[in-house]
């Protein structure tokens, strides 16, 4: 994942975002916290907030990131401790399989930054992006999530994330930016709260969303894709026996194992893909 992000450097990699689906229990939860300077104490918090919840912590930190594994019940105290006990911390994504890991940067920098090549998982999202709608911040770096184990990457742009922002924001979706993705990732928990399944909350954003976009959603069981009716922007997607990969360019994909083989498209408008693990 690492390799075929690097192809993408020339598009303008201010910033640089993974999500890995890793190794998981289904009764404990991960938080992915992010500081300032890989200097932070996590472990002092971890100490801290341990204390407030009165369960254990199990900390693994990653340069200026850090997971923290819990109890999953315990999750809206331990948010509520570690706002409460500094609020410089960013919750980055939860889950009970996925990590986030983003910073502002070349994405193989970013990606040596973590130490990603000696993770294992059994699939991940990445992102590298030229900021047009927003700062060059880490917190305008995707993935973002939208929800437990659930995140979003996109290319292209949407018109109408102004009065959607507003609208969802009168129903409880909090946002942490301007960035337009992060309103269509606000966008999928806003359906999936009133009941929608995954599935139906991305063609419901058929009608929704205006602009032009490929959307590509992780969860914890698999990955989708959808691009939107004109599907100007690119993309394109490999299958074989061992792997599913997409890439908004096929040179993202050139390298990757048995390439010579595997049955390569591009996905269709206005459908929803989807393939699990």
């Amino acid at each position: 994942m690492t390799g075929m992000l690097a192809t993408m450097c020339d598009r303008g990699p201010d910033s640089a975002g993974f999500a890995v689906y890793g190794t998981g229990d289904p009764r404990h939860v991960k938080l992915t916290l992010r500081a300032a300077s890989p200097a932070f104490d996590f472990g002092a918090l971890a100490g801290q907030v341990s204390a407030a919840i009165g369960a254990p912590i199990l900390v693994t930190t990653h340069d200026t990131h850090a997971v923290f594994t819990l109890p999953i019940d315990l999750e809206e105290k331990a948010r509520a401790a570690i706002a409460e006990l500094d609020g410089e911390v960013k919750i980055v994504s939860t889950g009970t399989r996925m990590e986030i890991y983003k910073e502002v940067g070349r994405p193989d920098a970013v990606a040596e930054r973590f130490k990603l090549s000696e993770m294992a998982g059994s699939h991940g999202l990445a992102h590298t992006r030229m900021a047009t709608e927003s700062a060059v911040t880490t917190n305008g770096a995707h993935p973002f999530t939208t929800g437990r184990d659930q995140c979003l990457v996109h290319n292209g742009s949407l018109s109408n994330h102004n009065s959607l922002r507003r609208a969802m924001s009168h129903s409880g979706i909090r946002f942490e930016t301007d960035n337009d993705t992060e309103v269509a990732a606000g966008y999928l928990t806003w359906r999936m709260h009133d009941g929608a399944s995954l599935g139906d909350a991305l063609r419901m954003s058929l009608d929704d969303l205006d602009g032009f976009y490929t959307f590509v959603v992780g969860t914890e069981s698999g990955f989708g894709v959808l691009r939107d009716p004109i599907a100007c922007k690119p993309a394109i997607l490999a299958e074989t026996d061992d792997y599913v990969a997409f890439g908004s360019e096929y040179r993202a994909l050139a390298a990757l194992p048995g390439i010579e083989t595997a049955k390569v498209w591009e996905p269709e408008p206005a459908t929803v893909y989807f393939w699990e693990r």
